[in-house]
């Protein structure tokens, strides 16, 4: 019988081990990491593989071809594919994914051993008991624990599409930013090439007397200033470029040539669209049904489950062989906080998705209002404003030129007409900005884009 034992604990030990995973130390390599980074590339295998696969499964599919410039669409999948963002949630979403795949797996059985040794003078002193147990889950908790984790992890990837959706609208952003400063830059450096041109009749006309040295003068404080604001644009152009590199996940110093986009697609605002496509909206609807999933798991608890296994003893030379057999009974517990938290946590889901609902369908009023005021002050700039100043400048230039005067008219038509074409610039940026939230509120035309699990 001693044999029988032995072999039973020497059995359990070995099934022990070889069911028993080993750790393998990763340590952290951040040179190794920092080599890997720099060398990705806007124009890598890897982003043309998703470009074809995005292609495929596009209606409307998209061109990359980064030889020409990256522009704002081929940018987005660069994005997709490299973003660090992106990144961290897809792996997050992994962890998710390994608990759905392992959720409701049967416990363990439980092996227990009893040795006892008989004191007084007896021929065979050992008392040896041993039992094997096994827990039934008669409840349908397993079951419930398992839609609950594929429900988790379909939040998970919800999450992955609401971030995806973030960093799309970021860089959509920094695009629309950057397009602008470099237009900025583009018209304030036109002004100073003029302004050269003019500072040089004007020097020449004070030195003939035809105007006052301090006229002239003017014309080389505003060439001054303007020369100035070329200088702090390029700065901005440099800085707002970082800004799309760290989105679009590649280095500093990685070689890109970005195409400008400032002006964007109008989008028709619609609440019934945000109601079942925007993505936070939608991650919130799910975790509405991980907390009833949740509750189902809580009550399934209460219900007892059967641990049920065969018992072997000992005694004095004698063997004996049973079973043992245990049931909970819920009486004083039955899982009652458990449940009522459950309950509570679905109200909270309730009211959270409903709140969010209400603050989106606020923000595409509110957005919608907003753009439809910078479009009349587009409309307005573009058609009055703007010929207007131009006109000024043109009559102030045929003064000067025929010797009647006007410079200090001509210096403020170009000051105007400078700040006027800026103002169009700006209202261009505040148009596009407006329709990238109004985008953002109504969420992306489709979700397919997970292009890696890297």
């Amino acid at each position: 019988m001693h044999k029988f034992f032995q072999l039973i604990a020497a059995s359990n030990a070995a099934l022990l081990l070889a069911a028993c995973q080993s750790f393998d130390q990763q340590p952290l390599d951040l040179p190794a990491h920092d080599q890997k980074w720099r060398a990705q590339s806007s124009d890598s295998e890897k982003i043309r593989a998703f470009a074809r696969r995005l292609a495929k499964s596009s209606s409307r599919p998209a061109t990359f071809n980064p030889s020409n410039g990256i522009s704002l669409a081929e940018g987005k999948m660069i994005s997709l594919v490299y973003n660090p963002d992106l990144r961290v949630a897809r792996l997050k979403a992994g962890v998710a994914k390994a608990e759905a795949d392992f959720a409701g797996l049967w416990n363990d059985p439980e092996l227990s051993l009893d040795v006892l040794r008989v004191t007084e003078g007896v021929p065979d002193p050992w008392i040896i008991g041993s039992s094997l147990a096994v827990t039934i889950p008669l409840s349908g908790r397993l079951s419930a624990e398992k839609k609950l984790a594929e429900a988790s992890f379909h939040v998970a990837l919800d999450r992955v599409a609401e971030t995806e959706w973030k960093v799309m609208i970021d860089l959509q952003k920094s695009w629309v930013k950057w397009s602008a400063l470099r237009t900025e830059l583009e018209q304030t450096t036109k002004v100073v090439n003029s302004l050269n041109s003019i500072v040089k009749s004007t020097q020449l006309l004070a030195e003939q007397g035809e105007i006052s040295s301090t006229e002239a003068g003017l014309f080389t404080i505003e060439q001054t200033s303007r020369r100035a604001e070329v200088a702090r644009l390029k700065g901005e152009v440099k800085a707002e470029e970082q800004v799309i590199r760290s989105l679009l996940g590649l280095s500093p110093s990685a070689p890109i040539r970005l195409v400008p986009h400032l002006a964007l697609t109008s989008w028709n605002p619609s609440e019934n669209r945000l109601s079942y496509n925007n993505p936070t909206i939608n991650r919130l609807r799910r975790e509405y049904e991980v907390s009833e999933r949740t509750l189902i798991r809580e009550i399934r608890k209460q219900y007892p489950d059967l641990t049920i296994g065969p018992q072997a003893e000992s005694d004095e030379g004698q063997s004996r062989i049973g079973f043992i057999g245990a049931i909970p009974l819920p009486i004083l517990n039955a899982n009652k906080g458990g449940i009522a938290k459950a309950r509570t946590q679905r109200e909270v889901a309730r009211a959270a998705y409903e709140a969010e609902y209400e603050r989106k369908v606020g923000q595409l009023a509110a957005a919608n209002a907003r753009l439809r005021g910078i479009r009349g002050q587009q409309s307005s700039l573009q058609q009055s404003l703007i010929p207007l100043v131009d006109r000024q400048v043109s009559d102030a230039q045929k003064l000067v030129q025929l010797g009647e005067g006007g410079s200090l008219i001509l210096l403020e038509s170009i000051v105007r007409a400078h700040e006027a074409k800026l103002k169009i610039i700006t209202t261009e940026q505040q148009r596009s900005l407006a329709e990238t939230d109004l985008q953002f509120l109504l969420g992306p035309t489709n979700h397919k884009s997970n292009p890696s699990k890297d």
